[in-house]
């Protein structure tokens, strides 16, 4: 059920989704801001059964097709879903202290996007 909540949340904002292997959601995603503005990946989150009691761990980023595409520096690794995927392991410490939404998700990403450099 967790997972179908995500799931509803993303088509409710209007997203499109794709459920990957190793409870993967997917989506096509415009960068909105920072050094990717305008650049569309394909984002994945590793959506548990305790969402959304927990956030998504980490983001998986797919931007074989987004020329230029810039990286953090750190804790970016290849993601086990394959060629061209990425994982960006980055925590969301206040995800506790927030209404614990997909909305409220994606802000967090929005935020850890404009920080590269």
């Amino acid at each position: 059920m967790a997972r179908a909540d995500f799931i509803n949340q993303l088509k409710a904002l209007g997203f499109e989704t794709q459920e990957l292997s190793n409870s993967i959601v997917a989506i096509e995603y415009l960068v909105p801001i920072g050094k990717n503005k305008g650049k569309t990946v394909r984002l994945g989150f590793q959506v548990q059964d305790d969402f959304p009691m927990n956030c998504p761990a980490g983001l998986h980023f797919n931007a074989v097709n987004a020329d230029n595409w810039k990286e953090p520096r750190q804790n970016v690794s290849d993601s086990p879903l394959g060629s061209g995927w990425r994982y960006w392991s980055r925590r969301f410490p206040d995800w506790n202290r927030t209404d614990r939404s997909v909305r409220t998700f994606l802000a967090h990403v929005r935020n850890i996007l404009t920080r590269i450099e």
